[in-house]
């Protein structure tokens, strides 16, 4: 059986070509009520169901694979193997519930956010290739992250914009955010422009793209209730089971780092807060190791090229990673 034509059912949810819908948990629930049930008395006992609860309940009986059985199936799954396949993403579930909760509050509900996550989880086990030598959670949290910050920001704008341009939007309005705090007005362009090292141009350029951004604290949503930066997830936040993934992550970034030439690995460890370092300007790292901004520049720009080749090869691209700034 092809995979595009294939079902690959989890309990009650119905995975076919590689997406489902989580409204059928109420087509389940419906389907559960007896004969002597009355319409009221369905209403009011369905009111009463958490359907998140009755998703976690579900997938909580898939268990979770040992190391030795997350390379087994994931070769499996790389020759076509469904039913290795389809234990691959039963096995994750949960931790696509882990990350989406950490996106709550910022412009959908978490059960939208679960199935923006498994899209990302599905996408993972498509592309994980064993014979790398990193664990499957590590690899796929970098596609369930994406999948998820994409729908959040698609959420909340009319023109589409694409993955790499969010995040450096998102880097702008991070900066915006921590400005208006320590200002005593409303962060203007050069403001953002001086703090991050770009030019007054380059940020002009990209917060013109989002129309709705008057201000930082524009109203976002159907009922206004939101501002879009609501929605920027806060780069202090400390979660000790993110910080765990991070390492993972980190640890992963750093084996990738050490292919690149000594220069581009130090330039980049230095611009990124890598290897125990602070992240830095062009500038500063420039008075650091004796070269011009110039030069540094296109250091980082060799070596982000180099990494994003290395990234390629593994099924990754540079945003799923970390956020990167304009090479230009």
């Amino acid at each position: 059986m092809s995979k595009s034509n294939s079902v690959t059912k989890v309990g009650q949810f119905d995975f076919d070509s590689g997406a489902f819908d989580l409204n059928t948990l109420d087509n389940e629930v419906s389907s559960d009520a007896t004969p002597v049930e009355t319409r009221e008395d369905y209403e009011v006992t369905s009111k009463s169901l958490d359907a998140t609860q009755l998703y976690l309940g579900e997938i909580g009986f898939s268990p979770l694979l040992t190391a030795e059985e997350e390379i087994l199936y994931a070769r499996r799954a790389l020759r076509g193997d469904e039913a290795a396949r389809k234990r691959m993403i039963e096995s994750n579930l949960r931790l696509v519930v882990k990350i989406s909760r950490r996106y709550s509050n910022r412009g959908l509900a978490l059960l939208d956010l679960i199935e923006e996550g498994n899209l990302g989880l599905i996408r993972a086990v498509e592309k994980f290739d064993p014979e790398r030598g990193f664990r499957f959670s590590t690899y796929a949290t970098w596609w369930i992250r994406q999948t998820i910050e994409r729908a959040l920001m698609n959420q909340t704008r009319t023109i589409r914009l694409p993955i790499h341009v969010v995040k450096e939007l998102n880097i702008y309005l991070r900066t915006a955010r921590e400005l208006s705090q320590k200002l005593d007005h409303e962060p203007t362009a050069e403001d953002i422009a001086f703090e991050l090292d770009k030019s007054v141009d380059d940020v002009s350029k990209m917060l013109r793209l989002n129309e709705r951004i008057s201000s930082v604290d524009t109203p976002i949503g159907g009922d206004g209730d939101k501002a879009l930066l609501d929605i920027i997830p806060d780069a202090k936040h400390y979660d000790p089971e993110y910080s765990t993934e991070d390492d993972d992550i980190k640890s992963s970034l750093l084996h990738w780092l050490d292919e690149l030439n000594p220069k581009q690995k130090e330039v980049l460890a230095r611009r990124f807060g890598l290897l125990g370092y602070e992240p830095s300007t062009l500038e500063e790292v420039g008075k650091e190791i004796n070269l011009t901004r110039e030069r540094v520049r296109q250091i980082q720009v060799e070596g982000l090229r180099r990494l994003r080749e290395i990234l390629l090869k593994q099924g990754l691209n540079m945003e799923s990673l970390f956020d990167v700034e304009s090479e230009e």
